[in-house]
């Protein structure tokens, strides 16, 4: 057994099976898998583990935690979107969300960070300020809490449909928080964890050139997006203040050299809001700065958040006609081009909206 010595609780949540291991030492390594898979499985409670006996399940009670978060609020929109408002340990807020597609597949959206630190002029996340990053076991409890709020149950195990993708496209900057970001992938990548294919996770970043080169040399080899909104270098520092020291023509070269070690296409999103990034010369900024990229255009029409202003005057959503031609634009210019529908509206569970009803 353990050594009898007072231990302040441990979160068990965010640790590889290794770690795992080596923390639960002295004790046989077939503990620390059975843990594990009770852990991937997204089980509540030591005394749920029925694999081990009880003193065991005691001990472990007495000695570490399994979950560090708590969900405070779950809102259900009726196109299936559900959000998660998360109460970490420290009282700090995030929000994880559920989303659902018209064939009934599931993806958890996570987030990365408490605020952001990005300050983009079309994202409220980014208007609350930044408070801290998260660590890997609250990234992981977000995947768990989403699950079980899919179910309806409330707690787990999840014997309910599974979650299909990933999208590190919450609260936050992922690329500034890589380290955390890394180790939680490890773990939902793991095949002695959750198993999932790299290719069914997408890791989306406002630009941060450094966290794209540690991609590319690094790993892991998830699918990567890029929140470009516009290749207008005026007006993306305007509307991204934070991207003024990732400039596009070497973020093009970060692109560029993570599809040469990768092989992987690059999602470009571009957020659009009606009578600004909706131009022509937006259109031709946009297919010069993707020549000669592996890309495919992902159109965004702005989710409204109420408050947000650019330059004095408040946002607004792009026309029918402004979506369609630009559509129509970048097939012209021959780039492949898909739309995100606006899922989650009614709960401002939608791109752009998380954190709209508190502050970190």
């Amino acid at each position: 057994m353990f050594y009898n010595e007072i231990m302040v609780k441990s979160v068990l949540s965010g640790l590889s099976l290794e770690e795992l291991k080596a923390l639960f030492s002295p004790l046989p390594p077939f503990r620390a898998k059975q843990v594990y898979r009770w852990i991937i499985r997204g089980t509540r409670s030591f005394f749920d583990m029925t694999d081990l006996p009880r003193d065991l399940q005691e001990e472990l009670d007495f000695r570490f935690m399994l979950y560090s978060s708590q969900v405070s609020s779950r809102l259900a929109d009726p196109d299936g979107t559900v959000k998660l408002r998360i109460t970490l340990r420290d009282g700090a807020k995030i929000e994880g969300v559920l989303l659902v597609d018209g064939g009934g597949r599931r993806t958890a959206c996570l987030s990365t960070q408490a605020g952001c630190p990005m300050a983009c002029a079309f994202c409220k996340t980014g208007a609350l300020g930044f408070l801290r990053n998260l660590d890997s076991g609250e990234i992981i409890e977000q995947f768990f809490h989403i699950q079980t709020a899919g179910t309806g149950t409330g707690n787990g195990p999840v014997d309910g449909p599974e979650i299909a993708n990933i999208v590190i496209m919450g609260m936050g900057e992922p690329l500034l928080n890589l380290t955390e970001l890394r180790r939680a992938l490890g773990i939902f990548t793991d095949p002695e964890g959750l198993g999932f294919s790299k290719r069914r996770i997408t890791v989306s970043t406002s630009g941060v050139i450094p966290g794209i080169l540690d991609l590319a040399d690094h790993g892991p080899k998830v699918r990567l997006a890029v929140s470009l909104t516009t290749a207008d270098e005026d007006l993306r520092k305007r509307l991204m203040p934070a991207t003024m020291t990732h400039p596009l023509p070497r973020l093009r070269e970060a692109l560029l050299y993570y599809q040469q070690k990768t092989g992987c296409r690059v999602t470009l999103e571009v957020v659009l809001l009606g009578g600004i990034n909706t131009r022509r010369r937006d259109m031709d900024a946009l297919a010069d700065f993707a020549e000669g990229l592996d890309v495919v255009v992902n159109l965004i029409p702005w989710n409204p958040v109420e408050g947000l202003e650019f330059e004095g005057r408040p946002l607004g959503r792009p026309t029918v006609r402004e979506i369609e031609e630009f559509s129509e634009g970048m097939t012209r210019r021959r780039l492949g081009v898909t739309r995100r529908r606006g899922k989650g509206l009614g709960v401002s569970g939608a791109c752009g909206q998380l954190g709209e009803s508190f502050t970190v």
